[in-house]
């Protein structure tokens, strides 16, 4: 029975650590957009002065 709810446990620790992984990801690639984005902003009110 312990050993079964050890799998369990580690089972539910990799799925965590999975969802933060992608989290993390997905939060990575929508800075670096933003970043382009204000990049982008910057160099079109730049050129405006």
């Amino acid at each position: 029975m312990d050993e079964k709810l050890n799998q369990n446990n580690i089972q539910n620790d990799d799925s965590t650590l999975n969802t933060e992984d992608n989290d993390y990801k997905k939060l990575i690639k929508r800075l670096k957009e933003m970043s382009k984005t204000i990049g982008l902003l910057e160099k079109h009110y730049l050129d405006n002065f």
